[in-house]
């Protein structure tokens, strides 16, 4: 049997990535805490993987969205000092435009993808920097970075997953714990149906298996990248992106306004 590497809380646990992440976490060892609202097909992974690997699997049945729910799933993350990894997977998506889009449904879409994700992480960080290890793994989208092409509400959740992750790389250096933000591209899930596109509808060449995706992603997390865009050819593409945002970076604050405004001539044209 793999060496025990301590408990994975994985979210959206029951089917596509999530359900993937499960059964490759617990392949590496992990003892799992599987959370998702569809108890049968809990139930039914629980029982292939701990079969299939001998280690211990927990459900959670639990909407997300749910004040309620939430709070609970928060509660096992402050309080098991076993749990060394969070896999923030849970989310929902949108294609139709923001004008034709039910608001309710994009609030919704928030409390998932941003305030859970929020409130799990602020649960699960503390008790890491005391243990000084533990790993998070923030599932977000290439939406994050190229929001126009889909439901803008949807792209602007995931470009908060990505520059949380961001920020949680810095404010947590140097402290035993890993973060790592995944931008998956279109993925064969169910993930498309309830976004309203049906992933058979999408072109064939654009489309990566969820298998894929995910052991793509964990050897990306092996690799010790921070962020991982699977379906990213050439990694130095990135680097050129994120070198150039941290050197903007640092002239983005002034207490003089850019030249180009040219104030100072407004300033005579207005006297």
């Amino acid at each position: 049997m793999t060496q025990a590497k301590g408990t994975a809380l994985i979210t959206g646990a029951s089917t596509g990535i999530g359900a993937i992440y499960a059964d490759r976490l617990a392949r590496r060892g992990h003892d799992l805490i599987l959370v998702a609202r569809n108890k049968q097909r809990l139930a039914a992974l629980a029982r292939r993987l701990a079969n299939e690997t001998g280690r211990k699997v927990a459900t959670v049945e639990a909407d997300l969205t749910s004040p309620a729910d939430l709070s609970r799933v928060e509660s096992i993350l402050r309080t098991d000092a076993g749990i060394s990894v969070l896999v923030n997977n849970a989310g929902v998506g949108a294609t139709d435009p923001l004008v034709v889009s039910d608001v309710e449904k994009m609030d919704e879409m928030i409390r998932l993808n941003v305030t859970a994700l929020t409130r799990l992480t602020h649960a699960a960080v503390p008790g890491f920097v005391a243990r000084g290890n533990g790993t998070i793994i923030n599932i977000a989208s290439i939406v994050a970075i190229a929001p126009e092409l889909l439901n803008g509400v949807y792209g602007g959740s995931k470009a908060f997953v990505l520059a949380f992750s961001q920020s949680l790389i810095h404010e947590l250096a140097g402290k035993g714990i890993r973060v790592q933000a995944v931008l998956p591209g279109p993925t064969a899930t169910e993930f498309w149906d309830v976004a309203g596109m049906p992933v058979h509808q999408l072109p064939a060449q654009i489309v990566m298996s969820g298998d894929d995706l995910v052991d793509a992603a964990l050897a990306g997390l092996d690799l010790g990248e921070t962020v991982t865009i699977p379906s990213l050819t050439d990694k130095a593409e990135w680097d050129r992106h994120e070198a150039a945002r941290l050197a903007m970076s640092g002239r983005i604050a002034s207490t003089i306004p850019a030249p180009r405004y040219n104030l100072q001539k407004h300033d005579r044209l207005s006297a």
